[in-house]
């Protein structure tokens, strides 16, 4: 299997990390380099929240009432930008979930395709991983932790590490 040498990655934050979460910020970091971000205003039935995750994510619900884009809206944006695409994630049994639940309270389908990261890294890739990825991180001080760069974090780890595997 040819490994692609920048997959597009999607990160999915939510309110929590059980069944009743849901998701409140998608991030994607593109082939071309570039990123898209968006926090999702909660549908009004959607209030579990959990601190813990609020501690990781650093988005208070009030943030999203705030700032975030309609589900629909987001739903609507993400076909338009994903028609056909394949996206990898490194969190594939609850960012799928999470993706679903958008979709599903937008009533549209979803035209693109979400797997799991692991189903194009290597062995070798797999073993470099967390010594490129701390790497990765301490090359970029005093970022935030949001959904985009988390995406970007995660493509320029699998590139880098796709790169020592061919050495």
């Amino acid at each position: 299997m040819r490994r692609p040498e920048k997959p597009i990655i999607i990160d999915v934050e939510a309110s929590g990390f059980g069944g009743m979460s849901y998701p409140i910020e998608i991030g994607i970091a593109f082939d071309d380099d570039t990123k898209y971000c968006a926090l999702i205003l909660p549908a009004p039935e959607w209030d579990h929240w959990d601190s813990g995750a609020e501690k990781v994510h650093r988005i208070a619900r009030d943030i999203l009432e705030t700032y975030g884009k309609p589900i629909q809206e987001v739903a609507k944006i993400l076909t338009q930008l994903l028609d056909g695409k394949t996206l990898y994630t490194d969190g594939w049994v609850v960012d799928k979930p999470w993706l679903t639940t958008l979709f599903h309270k937008a009533q549209m389908k979803m035209n693109f395709f979400v797997s799991p990261l692991e189903v194009i890294l290597s062995e070798q890739q797999m073993e470099r991983w967390h010594h490129t990825k701390d790497k990765v991180l301490a090359e970029v001080k005093d970022q935030r932790h949001r959904a985009s760069f988390d995406a970007w974090v995660i493509q320029e780890t699998y590139r880098r590490t796709l790169l020592e595997s061919e050495d």
